[in-house]
C-alpha cells in the first residue's frame, strides 16, 4: 500500500508465499477431501452440489472449475474472509511470524519481485539436483561401501532409506560443485551447499557424509542434514540459514509424516535427532518429526499444530534434557488453545529414540509416548522443585511463578484450570490468582495502547483497526461496482488522490481502473 509507510515489497510477498501451506489456510474454512494428488470441495464462492473447488498444495493455488474462482492463499482470504489486501497480507504474515516491512517506493518493485521470485526458483532448483546427486553416489561412488556399511549398522533398510531420500556426500572439496557446473554456483552457494575460503575458491560444504534432504510441508528441499562417517567433528553438519531455508522454522520428517495421508494425525512426536525420525519409521512408528539441531521454537509448533492437535516432545531424561523440555513448554504455553495438548516423555538416561525402540520395540516406544507427562503435570512440578511449598515464601514464589505462565495461555478452560491449580498450591483464594492474572493482562494492554498510540488505532486484541481509507479500498475489492458512485461527480478521483491520508493514491487509482471496466473482479483488480 502507498502512502508514508509505503508499499509493501513484492519480494516479501513471494517470501510469504512460500512459507504458507494455501491448505493449511482453506481447510479451516472448507471442508477438503484428498482426491489424488489435490484436495476438493464444494465451491465456498457459489451454490454447488458436486465438488468443483480443488485446492493444489503443490502449486499452492486453488481454482473452481464451476464459477472459476482461482488464487493463492491472500486471494482466498480476501475472497472467503472478505479482506483487504493488505489486511490478508498481515493476517498470513502473523501466522508464520513474519513481520510486515514497507517500502519508501514503488519504484521498480514488481520487476525487483520477480526477480528475486526467479531468484528462489533457480535455489530450489539447485537444491533439488542436489539432492539427485546426492543419492546417486550412494549407488554409485567408489566409496559408496562406507556409507551403505554405516546405514545398515544403524538396522536401515533400503526402503527406509528410499523413503527418506538419504544419499552420500563424497570425499572431496569440489564434487557437487562440478556435477552442477559452473550455471548453478552462485545458486548451490546462496544454498549454503557451497562456501569460498578466504581467497574466494568454491568448495563443497558436505563432505564425506550420509545426506538427509530436508524437505518443507510443501515437499521442496530446502536444506540439508550431513552424519560424518566415523570420528570427525561436527558430527552432524546442517545448511547455514538463508533465502529458503531457517532451522528455526523447518522440521524434518513432517512432509513424509504428512505425505499420503487422508487425515491429519493423531499425534507427532518431537524428537531430537534424523536418525531417531528414521530409525522410528523403520519400525513402523511414522508420526515423528525433528528439530534441527535447535531447542523447539514458536514457529515449530504453530506448524505442529496446524497439523494435529497432540505433540508429543521427547526428551533424554538427564539436565540437558529437562532444560529442553521447559523450553519447549514456555514456547508452547502461548499456544494452548482449548483442544490442544502436549506432553513430555523422558527416555532413561543415555537412551534417544533410536536406541530406545531398537532395544525394546516399537510398541514399548509407543507405550511410553501413550504414559508422556502432560503439560500441566510438568508445568507444577518443576514450580514446586525450585521453591519449598511448606513456607509462605517458597508458596509466594510458585504462585507468582504461575501467574507469570498461565498468563501466556489463551483465556479458556485450560487457562481457568491452570489458574484454580496455581491457586491449590499455593493455599490462597482462586479470586486472588485471578485478580494478580488480570494484572499481568492489564500491562500487556497498556503496552499495546502505547505502541497502538504510536502507530495508529488498535483493537483490544492488539491489532490496528483499518483506516476510513482501508475500509474504502475493502469494499471497492470485494464490490467493484461502488466505483461508479465516485465517478459521478466530476473531479471526485482528483480529490481523494490529493488527500493527504495513507493510501489515498492507491484508493484513486483502483477507482479509475473500476470505473473503467465495471467487468472487474477482486481478483483481477489484484
Amino acid at each position: 500500500m502507498a502512502g508514508a509507510s509505503g508499499r509493501i515489497p513484492a519480494t516479501f510477498i513471494d517470501d510469504l508465499l512460500a512459507r504458507v501451506d494455501i491448505v493449511d489456510v482453506i481447510e479451516p474454512r472448507v471442508r477438503l477431501r484428498q482426491r489424488g494428488r489435490d484436495l476438493l470441495a464444494r465451491c465456498p464462492f457459489h451454490e454447488e452440489r458436486t465438488p468443483s473447488f480443488s485446492v493444489s498444495r503443490e502449486k499452492q493455488f486453488y481454482y473452481c472449475f464451476g464459477c472459476r474462482a482461482s488464487g493463492t492463499a491472500i486471494t482466498f482470504l480476501m475472497e472467503y474472509d472478505g479482506l483487504g489486501f493488505v489486511d490478508a497480507v498481515e493476517e498470513l504474515a502473523d501466522r508464520v511470524g513474519m513481520e510486515v516491512p514497507r517500502t519508501g517506493s514503488d519504484a521498480g518493485g514488481a520487476g525487483q519481485g520477480r526477480g528475486r521470485s526467479m531468484d528462489l526458483d533457480a535455489v530450489y532448483a539447485a537444491l533439488e539436483r542436489a539432492n539427485r546427486y546426492f543419492r546417486l553416489q550412494l549407488r554409485e561412488h567408489p566409496g559408496r561401501d562406507r556409507a551403505v556399511g554405516y546405514l545398515k549398522s544403524r538396522g536401515l533398510s533400503g526402503v527406509i532409506a528410499a523413503r527418506f531420500e538419504l544419499g552420500f556426500a563424497p570425499p572431496g572439496w569440489e564434487g557437487l560443485a562440478s556435477a552442477l557446473g559452473d550455471a548453478a554456483k552462485d545458486a548451490l552457494e546462496r544454498a549454503g551447499l557451497v562456501a569460498r575460503r578466504e581467497g574466494g575458491t568454491p568448495y563443497d560444504r558436505f563432505r564425506d557424509r550420509v545426506m538427509f534432504p530436508i524437505r518443507d510441508r510443501r515437499g521442496r528441499v530446502v536444506g540439508f542434514g550431513g552424519r560424518i562417517i566415523g570420528d570427525g567433528e561436527p558430527k552432524y553438519l546442517n545448511s547455514p540459514d538463508g533465502p529458503v531455508f531457517h532451522k528455526g522454522r523447518e522440521l524434518y520428517g513432517q512432509y513424509q509424516v504428512l505425505r499420503g495421508r487422508r487425515s491429519r494425525p493423531s499425534r507427532l512426536v518431537v524428537v531430537e535427532g534424523y536418525m531417531d525420525v528414521v530409525a522410528l519409521a523403520q519400525f513402523g512408528i511414522d508420526y515423528a518429526v525433528a528439530t534441527l539441531g535447535t531447542a523447539a521454537t514458536r514457529d515449530h509448533l504453530q506448524q505442529l499444530y496446524r497439523s494435529t492437535r497432540e505433540v508429543v516432545f521427547c526428551f533424554d531424561g538427564d539436565a540437558a534434557g529437562r532444560d529442553a523440555a521447559w523450553r519447549a513448554l514456555e514456547q508452547a504455553l502461548p499456544l494452548m488453545r482449548d483442544g490442544r495438548q502436549a506432553e513430555f516423555l523422558f527416555l532413561p538416561e543415555g537412551e534417544d529414540p533410536d536406541s530406545f525402540v531398537r532395544t525394546r520395540g516399537a510398541q514399548a516406544f509407543e507405550d511410553a509416548v501413550a504414559g508422556g507427562m502432560p503439560l500441566s503435570e510438568l508445568l507444577f512440578s518443576t514450580l514446586l522443585s525450585e521453591a519449598d511449598p511448606s513456607t509462605l515464601e517458597g508458596r509466594a514464589r510458585i504462585v507468582e511463578r504461575a501467574v507469570e505462565l498461565v498468563s501466556t495461555v489463551p483465556a479458556g478452560a485450560f487457562r481457568t484450570l491452570l489458574a484454580d491449580r496455581a491457586a491449590e498450591i499455593g493455599r490462597v483464594a482462586r479470586e486472588d490468582v485471578q485478580v494478580l492474572l488480570d494484572g499481568r493482562r492489564g500491562g500487556r494492554a497498556r503496552r499495546r495502547g502505547e505502541a497502538g498510540r504510536q502507530s495508529g488505532m488498535r483493537r483490544e486484541d492488539g491489532r490496528r483497526v483499518p483506516s476510513l481509507v482501508r475500509q474504502a479500498i475493502h469494499l471497492l475489492l470485494n464490490q467493484p461496482s461502488l466505483a461508479a458512485a465516485a465517478t459521478r461527480k466530476e473531479g471526485m478521483i482528483d480529490l481523494i488522490e490529493q488527500l493527504e491520508l495513507e493510501g489515498a493514491p492507491l484508493l484513486a487509482e483502483l477507482l479509475r481502473a473500476a470505473a473503467a471496466d465495471p467487468r472487474l473482479t477482486a481478483a483481477s483488480i489484484v
